[in-house]
């Protein structure tokens, strides 16, 4: 506790224990005046220390209720009749402390607080009540512990709230951090494969024939500007405004969309000529311009991840190729499936290698999931002693007018 909360708290808390010894020595101690005068030194020291004294009411309101508890155990059911209102007075002062209390207190100590205050505010009638019968002190009971309920849902409710926008928040910042990494995966990691493997030629290379080393370096820096285009990107994305705040920013730098189906051929001629296998395309043009806008950065996506896994993990393979075709949905609704075939590698074959491929580590992971969010389907394999990863994707509605 620091300086000046004790400055406060100890002339209240001598001032309360001057109060009640001087009734226990007058005897005039009425019902509930220890309690109420010590709920009324803690609701002072609560307000006069505002806001550092609202995460630690905790403890010392359920050592007030335990004083409201004791003396509504030895309290003489005749004396009290009459001089009670002191101890509706801490009642009251219960009630206020514990909403703030359920609000800003630690959970344990919220729960501990809010279980015997609302135990202290149940039972403190029940010396009050003529004739007692165990229906009547029943009754008397849960009567009281309503205004304690109606404390824990106000100091609660805001509580339950702020605590859902924390996790809200969390999750988004998780989702944006999955986002982020898949996209390093996706993108920046094929132009770092690239680089690695033309790095490993001209290594090889260089001692035997120095002039094809300055080609693959060529190559090498492509590879490396389109890392940084993709990290570019990627920054642009995280920072891009929103629409509004864009229009009427003249000069401002707009941000590039992700990479469709469009971009697949240039895609393919990298990978070609940066020491992969030869890589083929083939496309059906009548279902490109039907795709929509996520379902063609999901494509090219899933290309790009099944190129970087042949560059890895069977980069002798003779070819690899890359098809965009008519298929039907298991529900029988019109789709593209996205295929890419590496044939068998005569070094690697369907070994270890492929093997490693077959499992495809977070990328594949992480691509299930991305195809599956456009309403399509994943399936990867062995096929004809190479490997296969076909994707089928939703098409986009028809347009007016156009047979689907």
């Amino acid at each position: 506790m620091r300086r000046g909360d004790l400055v406060v708290a100890i002339p209240l808390a001598a001032a309360a224990v001057a109060v009640a010894a001087g009734m226990v020595v007058a005897r005039a101690v009425w019902y509930g005046a220890v309690p109420a005068v010590a709920a009324t030194a803690l609701l002072l020291w609560a307000l006069a220390c505002w806001p550092r004294s609202r995460g630690r009411l905790g403890r010392p309101l359920t050592l007030v209720a335990a004083l409201s508890l004791a003396g509504t155990a030895f309290t003489d059911p005749h004396g009290a009749s009459g001089r009670s209102w002191p101890q509706l007075l801490a009642v009251a002062l219960l009630v206020v402390l514990l909403v703030a209390v359920v609000r800003w207190s630690p959970p344990h100590e919220a729960v501990a607080a809010g279980a015997v205050t609302a135990l202290a505010v149940a039972v403190w009638s029940l010396p009050l009540v003529p004739q007692a019968s165990v229906l009547s002190l029943t009754g008397a009971a849960v009567f009281w512990t309503l205004p304690a309920l109606g404390a824990v849902v106000i100091g609660g409710y805001p509580r339950l709230m702020e605590h859902r926008r924390e996790q809200s928040v969390l999750a988004t910042r998780q989702d944006q951090r999955l986002r982020i990494a898949r996209d390093l995966h996706d993108f920046v990691a094929h132009d770092i494969s690239g680089i690695v493997a033309q790095a490993q030629a001209a290594r090889f290379v260089a001692a035997s024939d120095p002039d094809q080393a300055v080609p693959a370096l060529e190559r090498i820096e492509r590879a490396g500007l389109n890392a940084l285009a993709s990290m570019d990107r990627m920054v642009g994305m995280l920072s891009e405004p929103d629409q509004e705040g864009q229009e009427g920013q003249e000069g401002a730098e707009a941000v590039q969309p992700l990479p469709g189906v469009s971009q697949l051929p240039a895609l393919l001629e990298r990978f070609s000529t940066e020491g992969g296998p030869t890589a083929g395309l083939t496309v059906d043009a009548t279902v490109v311009d039907r795709l929509s806008r996520d379902a063609g950065s999901t494509a090219y996506r899933m290309v790009v991840e099944a190129l970087t896994n042949v560059r890895r993990h069977a980069r002798r393979a003779p070819s690899v190729s890359v098809s965009l075709g008519t298929a039907r949905t298991p529900g029988g609704a019109e789709a593209v499936e996205v295929r890419v075939v590496n044939g068998p590698s005569p070094a690697d074959g369907p070994g270890p290698r492929m093997e490693r491929y077959g499992q495809g580590g977070r990328g594949l992971a992480g691509m299930r999931e991305r195809v599956h969010a456009t309403g399509g389907t994943l399936s990867f394999g062995p096929y004809q002693g190479g490997w296969q990863v076909t994707a089928v994707l939703p098409l986009a509605a028809a347009p007016a007018g156009r047979a689907s």
